[in-house]
């Protein structure tokens, strides 16, 4: 797997490539979380290069969703290949995190 990240306007935006699930899920959780601890606030997760995400990934991206919204914070998502889409369709998750077709237009929502 392969974290990149960088500012973009006022968010931060992560491309995750490969595929997080139970052994590499951590990863991206430790970016994140180092993230928001250094004053983060806003994020819109590229998800064009995951090729594959568990329910452990899923987890991960719940539990920052939480995480952002009690320090007024948000979590985005763009650019969900169909695999890794469906698993947010069937978990219900695409209810509770917003997802975008591209970077851009999630970056559009972030003030």
């Amino acid at each position: 797997m392969e974290i990149m990240t960088k500012k973009v306007r006022n968010a931060m935006v992560v491309s995750v490539k490969g595929r997080m699930d139970a052994i590499s899920s951590s990863e991206v959780e430790k970016e994140l979380s180092e993230l928001i601890a250094g004053g983060e606030k806003a994020f819109v997760i590229d998800f064009a290069e995951l090729d594959y995400i568990s329910s452990a990934g899923l987890r991960v991206i719940l539990a920052t969703t939480k995480t952002l919204k009690e320090k007024e914070g948000k979590l985005l998502l763009s650019t969900l290949r169909d695999i890794v889409d469906d698993a947010f369709r069937i978990s219900g998750f695409n209810t509770i995190i917003p997802i975008y077709e591209s970077v851009e237009s999630a970056l559009a929502q972030v003030q």
